[in-house]
């Protein structure tokens, strides 16, 4: 065996799976487990580590390294377990010295190699080849965040905010251009807040504008999760004026409450969220929305779930990811008056049923339409709109154009009619 990942949590640790094993496999390791993880809750913690025992009960005579988020914030209840022969903290992981087999089992060398976090002040650039297995890649444009939501740990696995200068980033899209990838997902912890401690101070709409226009030929672009309201004119022109910009944004919102969002410390109030998603779809009407809510938030009452259920119609969002929330230590909000489990359980459960629906309806609305396809694994493509299609016959890589002709559970079942202009 030579190097392998495992990786838990969002877009960038997906980026950054690819890069740790070309930096261990440089730095000569190999029969090893690198386990990239997640903080962002507990149970993604408690994943990790049974993915931890897992690893090592499959695989007994493997170097278990554990990394990541939780490994951060975390890093000595990951060393502590017997499984694991090295953590290493996420100001590190991307350095193929910290892979180097000499640090393994040496009496000078404690198995917790975890620096400051907050004590970091650049994100370099990394160029990769491409993503195993996908027809799409990441590229890593920030890193950390300056925000102290009071629910959040992450500030903590990642540190300060930190941007990736914009020439290096169209560097890596021109590369995976080069290598035949077709859509470029941009991605980060805190994507709109980039540029301001770059020369110029740059912006994530000057980076997008800069991307379209400097790699004419990259197909599609698409930005992960944003903070709607650190959105800046750039981005909003670049949404109004260049279609390979695809018609999906993810939104942190957390919740459709005023109160609730006070008390999480969000920047935004729930007139602002629906101002943004509406002056988004003035720009681009083929425009859908996903976004992050958090169900069950301390001091949540029945009626303030009840605004942030009503948002998800109001907003017209349709791709929801939904968290009971679960108290992180070390946070305020752990600290405030606590919702039965129970409770935010079910209202996850509701809110997860609203957006099925919001989804369903998405994809009824679609049927007979004529869709430009990527396609990132035999037979399976997503639309522009991020909504999964079945084509049958088709191959990884290929952007043909599809007939809806209907739907099915998990999305949308299609023709191809040829190959996409």
């Amino acid at each position: 065996m030579a190097v392998e990942t495992l990786t838990f949590g969002c877009r960038l640790n997906a980026y950054e799976a690819e890069v740790m094993k070309s930096e261990a496999e440089k730095a000569g390791l190999d029969n090893a487990i690198i386990i990239n993880t997640c903080a962002v809750t507990s149970e993604a913690v408690k994943q990790a580590k049974q993915a931890v025992r897992k690893a090592r009960r499959d695989n007994p005579a493997a170097r278990i390294i554990v990394t990541g988020c939780a490994a951060q914030t975390e890093a000595r209840s990951f060393g502590d377990m017997a499984e694991v022969d090295l953590v290493i903290g996420n100001a590190d992981k991307l350095k193929a010295a910290s892979y180097t087999p000499m640090v393994f089992g040496t009496p000078l060398n404690d198995k917790v190699q975890v620096n400051d976090i907050m004590s970091v002040r650049e994100t370099a650039g990394h160029l990769i080849e491409g993503m195993d297995g996908r027809a799409r890649a990441f590229v890593q444009v920030q890193n950390g965040c300056d925000h102290r939501c009071t629910f959040c740990i992450i500030p903590f696995g990642r540190g300060p905010s930190r941007s990736v200068p914009m020439g290096m980033v169209v560097e890596q899209v021109k590369k995976l251009v080069a290598n035949g990838y077709r859509e470029v997902v941009l991605t980060g912890v805190d994507i709109t807040s980039y540029g301001p401690d770059l020369p110029g101070n740059p912006t994530l709409g000057k980076l997008t504008q800069s991307i379209l226009r400097y790699v004419p030929d990259l197909p599609r672009l698409r930005i992960s999760s944003i903070d709607s309201i650190e959105a800046d004119e750039a981005l909003y022109d670049a949404v109004a004026s260049d279609r390979r910009l695809m018609p999906h944004l993810h939104l942190s919102l957390q919740s459709g409450d005023d109160m609730i969002l006070k008390r999480m410390k969000r920047r935004h109030s729930r007139d602002d969220a629906l101002a943004i998603v509406s002056k988004l779809r003035a720009l681009r009407p083929d425009m859908v929305f996903g976004a992050d809510i958090i169900a069950g938030f301390p001091t949540e009452t029945d009626a303030m779930f009840a605004n942030t259920l009503a948002i998800v119609t109001e907003a017209d969002l349709t791709y929801l990811h939904v968290f009971p929330y679960s108290p992180r230590e070390g946070t305020p909000a752990a600290r405030m008056p606590q919702v039965s489990r129970k409770v935010a359980r079910d209202r996850a459960t509701l809110l997860r049923a609203e957006g099925d629906r919001q989804f369903q309806k998405l994809c009824a609305s679609r049927i007979g339409a004529i869709e430009n396809v990527l396609i990132e694994r035999n037979g399976l493509g997503r639309t522009e709109q991020f909504v999964p299609v079945a084509v049958p016959g088709s191959q990884p890589g290929e952007l043909l154009t599809v007939r809806v002709t209907g739907t099915a559970a998990d999305g949308l079942i299609g023709e191809a009619l040829r190959e996409a202009a």
